[in-house]
């Protein structure tokens, strides 16, 4: 039998047990519901002794008992050296016409909300207000669009809505020249998202494992892509749940493309590739509280 607490690799700056590696999975499993499996253990390394140097202490031990006296500035910098920030620019571009066909449904029957709930640097919320400005044909769309992330370093990055240009090189030229200012000076080099569409999106940090949300329904739409693959089925599908109340009747849910939420049947059903909506339970009581409502 392993001894848990051996050495992972020899040779390290610092000595990283079995024991440290277990402690810290179970650590971000409980904090995040990041569920981290055997294969994270150099990343994990990599990332956290960045941490170490940081707060000058010289053995996982050490940190590890700093996080679980509760100090909260580092609880946050160790979630946000274990999250990972994958993200481009109409990522999965099958979603955003399908995002257009649904927003182009709602016209007329008041404004529209919108939830990007893990909005990495901000790719992801500004390509949902681009798609919704190009429906509506005016930079102020009747959309309002709530981008959230566990990572408050990701989330300072999207509020500022400022990227290298080769970020945006594969974008169609058109939407470059509407929705983006370019650099000079100083700041040859990069774009800015245009403030019209800044303004449609508000940034707020939500642990998605947390009792409460600052997200109120009803939604029209909520993009949670590449985020599940992170959590067991047992979180997903508590996510999930909590999902329902906050949509209408015939809102959406769109997942990425490695994720399926067929353990989910009772509360969501696949509308078209990795699109989702109300199972029929739901959507016809949302569709009751709905008129209820209108009346």
């Amino acid at each position: 039998m392993a001894d848990v607490g051996a050495s992972l690799k020899s040779g390290r700056e610092f000595e990283f047990t079995e024991r440290d590696f277990d402690r810290i999975r179970k650590l971000i499993y409980a904090h995040a519901g990041i569920s981290l499996n055997e294969s994270k253990q150099e990343l994990v390394y990599s990332r956290l002794s960045r941490r170490l140097r940081a707060t000058g202490l010289t053995t996982f031990g050490e940190y590890l008992k700093l996080l679980e006296s509760g100090n909260e500035e580092e609880w946050e910098a160790f979630t946000n050296s274990l999250t990972t920030n994958l993200t481009a620019f109409f990522r999965e571009p099958h979603h955003f016409p399908l995002l257009a066909e649904h927003l182009r449904a709602r016209k007329g029957k008041g404004p529209i909300s919108l939830w990007c709930s893990a909005s990495s640097t901000g790719e992801e919320p500004y390509s949902m207000a681009i798609t919704a400005a190009e429906t509506f044909g005016t930079l102020t769309p009747p959309v309002t669009i709530i981008a959230t992330d566990l990572d408050t370093h990701v989330l300072e990055k999207a509020r500022a809505g400022v990227y290298l240009e080769e970020r945006i090189s594969k974008m169609n030229p058109d939407l470059i020249k509407k929705y983006f200012q370019r650099g000079t000076g100083k700041q040859e080099g990069y774009v800015r998202v245009r403030q019209e569409l800044r303004n449609l999106i508000t940034f707020r940090q939500v642990n998605l494992l947390a009792k409460d949300w600052p997200v109120r329904g009803p939604l029209d739409a909520i993009f949670c892509r590449n985020v599940m693959i992170y959590f067991d089925k047992s979180t997903q599908l508590d996510i999930l749940k909590k999902f329902v109340p906050q949509l209408r009747s015939d809102g959406l849910l769109f997942a990425g493309h490695s994720e399926s939420f067929h353990h989910a049947e009772d509360y969501f059903r696949l509308r078209g590739k990795t699109v989702y909506e109300l199972a029929p339970k739901y959507k016809a009581q949302h569709g009751v509280d709905e008129a209820r409502q209108r009346s």
